[in-house]
């Protein structure tokens, strides 16, 4: 088995298309085509499924998917500590991340990590947290940063750090009140409201928290679903409607009086971020030290 055709039909069942794959790596469409075809020969039995553009698994390639994927971190991790060993570690990290994470974790813990590691990469990935155990699932990513769970056999949460909730509303005199007062529940039915797109380990949390506490969803006025923090915030600073947001989200604005924080009386909106992978299939080295980093610098950050 050869070690080229094993990384081919990897990328081809990551990206799910020959030609992307064929760039990926470097390599003609022809070749990854040969990779396949000769791989296909020497097991005997048919890996992918070719009907039209779309690409699929046969049931035999994702059985060889899972140990591909562990042969191909098993060389890495080789070279990983052979390159420890003279003193230089390298390599590139691909991160999907839903996007509080995103915004207001990774970018000081990708800061902290290369100014030990100053020769690895990173590409980061915007997901919302279905979409990233989507991801994990399907091979396209090794890990995730999330901030919701959603039930799965193959995957495995670690815990990062803990996160709030807070209602923020439009900078006006209707919200006369310091940041961070308590706010009665009957707003909820008063004001109009913006949510987060469905997926978002953020309107999850929000809309578990609302049916447990018996409000009633169907009453709560929602004018808009949206995907993007940052849309989000501008919509409820020109006072289109009101949102939940993490707290670790607003300090900046806050400052400069952007829009005003509050919580709601008997409600608490509290979750942990997770670093979430697959439970079959081997992390590569150097996503393994960058999951330990985080765990490491992680535990005691505040809210």
């Amino acid at each position: 088995m050869d070690f080229r055709q094993l990384e081919t039909f990897v990328e081809v069942a990551k990206l799910k298309s020959f030609s992307k794959a064929a760039e990926k790596l470097f390599i003609t469409q022809p070749t990854v085509t040969n990779h396949i075809q000769n791989l296909e020969k020497e097991l005997g039995t048919l890996l992918i499924n070719r009907l039209g553009k779309t690409i699929t698994l046969t049931y035999a390639g994702n059985l060889l998917y899972t140990y591909a994927i562990n042969i191909l971190n098993t060389c890495d991790k080789a070279r990983f500590e052979l390159a420890t060993y003279k003193g230089k570690i390298q390599g590139h990290i691909h991160i999907y991340s839903s996007s509080v994470p995103r915004n207001f974790l990774l970018p000081k813990i990708i800061k902290s990590f290369l100014t030990i590691y100053p020769d690895v990469t990173f590409t980061i990935g915007h997901r919302d947290s279905k979409k990233v155990i989507k991801s994990i699932l399907d091979g396209e990513t090794d890990f995730g940063i999330l901030g919701a769970k959603y039930s799965s056999n193959n995957i495995k949460y670690l815990d990062l750090m803990d996160d709030e909730l807070v209602l923020i509303t439009p900078n006006t005199d209707e919200f006369p009140d310091d940041n961070f007062s308590f706010i009665d529940k009957e707003i909820l039915y008063k004001e109009r409201f913006i949510f987060r797109e469905e997926g978002s380990g953020t309107r999850a949390l929000v809309e578990e928290v609302l049916q447990k506490s018996k409000v009633q969803l169907d009453k709560v006025n929602i004018v808009s679903y949206v995907e993007d923090a940052n849309t989000l915030i501008e919509l409820v600073s020109l006072g289109i409607g009101l949102s939940f947001i993490s707290k670790r989200a607003i300090k900046s604005d806050l400052e400069i009086g952007k829009y005003k924080a509050f919580y709601i009386k008997d409600l608490s909106f509290t979750r942990k971020f997770y670093f979430a992978y697959h439970k079959n299939r081997q992390l590569s080295p150097l996503n393994e030290k960058f999951r330990d980093f985080m765990l490491k610098n992680t535990k005691d950050q505040e809210i």
